[in-house]
């Protein structure tokens, strides 16, 4: 039980920078992505339908990636019928499962049904038709499904994403293991980012973990943003990280508004709550009410939460618990940087990207009033046990 297995934590063994060798040798033989797809407006769709699949079944990170990188490679090339796509969507998610999982791990066919159900997928799989459409894909990849994605870097480089002479806000860091737990958060949260939007595929996967990990320091206001260590170990400058991090930036920066957003209707509905229920307080001698539907839903409401909040608060006060008074005093502007005050450091800039709203997907499995899904992975053999929630960064 004590000792650790070479498969699930690969990047912590004698072997790693072999490993990350041979990956990062992978790569360069990746097919181009040319975004020719005619139903490439319904990706998003489909890739939120893969994340929600994948967590359901508690796949790990690097399955779910590999399983929307197949998918986009296949849809690249073929003219694909809606119907079809559902097939095809599941059928990559169980190769990726199968390549990247164990066995005893892998989604069964009536649990991959009953998700899809649940999900509002009008689609019934059969074993026969699964089966024939995973050859085609195999066939269509050469038998090779060695496909590195960002995923398969990230834990590499979070290994080495935080040191003992780094600062945060200027001061030196009291807890790194705290700091690390912060950083492989946002460093998820980022690398979700970048599997939703085609775009990022015109970057190699090792430079998209390697700009996950560096706008997590800027995020986190950690200086300096990039190390030399970090370069040394990614083989990236800050030059080579400088278009894809203001993507990410971009993005983030989004997210925090809209976060911002309904976090204001939801403490204004709260609001309005409250005083439907001090008026109801004030009738109560003249008229018993046994049932109001506002006051039932203000348990809801209150469970509505921006949770970007709560680990940025949780991630300052674990930073500041340990400094004397005098010194909190000075550091009152700890909130994070915006992307305007980030962007004139930038040496490379790109085209503000128009921002794709996934299209609406009614969950069944979402019954109680969060704003994020929940997300557990498991292991695989180039990914250890991961648990974070997903699109959950708010301010």
């Amino acid at each position: 039980m004590g000792i650790m297995r070479m498969e699930e934590q690969w990047w912590k063994g004698e072997l790693a920078a072999d490993i990350h060798q041979t990956l990062r040798m992978k790569e360069l033989k990746l097919p181009v992505y040319k975004a020719h797809s005619p139903q490439l407006g319904m990706r998003r769709y489909f890739t939120d339908l893969l994340t929600v699949l994948s967590s359901r079944c508690n796949l790990c990170p690097t399955a779910r990636h590999l399983a929307v990188y197949l998918l986009d490679l296949f849809m690249d090339h073929y003219d694909i019928t809606v119907k079809q796509l559902y097939v095809i969507s599941i059928a990559c998610l169980l190769l990726a499962s199968k390549f990247e999982e164990k066995e005893d791990r892998v989604p069964k066919l009536e649990q991959l049904n009953n998700l899809a159900y649940m999900c509002n997928v009008n689609v019934v799989l059969n074993k026969k038709d699964l089966l024939k459409m995973e050859l085609l894909l195999l066939e269509n990849f050469n038998w090779n499904l060695c496909l590195p994605t960002p995923a398969h870097y990230i834990d590499y480089y979070l290994f080495a994403s935080v040191g003992e002479k780094d600062l945060h806000n200027g001061w030196p860091i009291t807890s790194l293991t705290k700091v690390k737990a912060f950083m492989e958060k946002y460093a998820y949260y980022f690398l979700d980012f970048s599997v939703q939007d085609y775009a990022f595929l015109n970057f190699r996967p090792s430079l998209i973990a390697a700009a996950c990990v560096c706008a997590s320091r800027i995020c986190m206001q950690i200086s300096p943003s990039w190390t030399t260590q970090l370069q040394l170990l990614t083989c990236y400058s800050w030059e080579h990280l400088a278009q894809c991090i203001e993507m990410m930036l971009i993005y983030y920066e989004h997210d925090v508004k809209e976060a911002s957003k309904v976090k204001k209707q939801v403490t204004l509905q709260q609001q309005v709550v409250g005083t439907v229920n001090h008026q109801t307080t004030t009738q109560v001698l003249f008229q018993q009410s046994s049932y109001h539907p506002l006051a039932q839903h203000s348990t809801a409401l209150s469970q509505f939460q921006s949770p970007v909040q709560d680990l940025c608060s949780a991630y300052r006060d674990s930073l500041q618990a340990h400094r004397p008074s005098s010194l909190l005093s000075g550091s009152a502007s700890t909130s994070l940087h915006s992307y305007s005050a980030l962007q004139a450091s930038l040496q490379s800039s790109v085209q503000t990207l128009p921002i794709q709203g996934p299209i609406t997907m009614q969950v069944a499995i979402a019954t109680e009033p969060r704003h994020c899904i929940s997300m557990a992975y498991g292991s695989s053999y180039f990914s250890g046990h991961h648990s974070y929630t997903a699109r959950c960064f708010d301010r």
